[in-house]
């Protein structure tokens, strides 16, 4: 009798060690997972530099006015003012997105002062 309780005892531990085994290897899976996304979540943070100002960063406004080089102040303006003419409401365009525009023009105008700005310079 003795041998059967020590054999079901014997059964019974390797059954909840590898349960166990198998738990600690999930919540290892697991962690490692969340660390492979923290980190993949930084790498496509936006940079300081392109920090949002009023809800919107400088790439979103070089996206919206369609402009690539900041140095470019004839293009940046021509295309600030093509867009805030289209969409301006008697010409059939929407207040919202004539804002957009607006903001865009304020986000890189901030910047090309910032970029002047002897004092910000680090």
């Amino acid at each position: 009798m003795a041998r059967y309780l020590a054999q079901i005892v014997y059964l019974g531990a390797q059954v909840v060690g590898r349960a166990l085994v198998k738990t600690v290897r999930q919540e290892i899976e697991v962690c490692q997972e969340a660390a492979r996304i923290q980190k993949t979540r930084r790498a496509n943070a936006p940079s300081t530099r392109d920090v949002a100002v009023k809800g919107m960063t400088l790439v979103e406004a070089q996206q919206i006015l369609n402009v690539k080089d900041l140095s470019d102040h004839q293009a940046i303006e021509a295309h600030y003012q093509h867009l805030f003419r289209a969409n301006d409401k008697p010409s059939g365009g929407t207040f919202y997105i004539q804002s957009k525009v607006f903001r865009a023009k304020e986000r890189i105008d901030q910047e090309l002062a910032q970029s002047h700005d002897p004092r910000s310079a680090s």
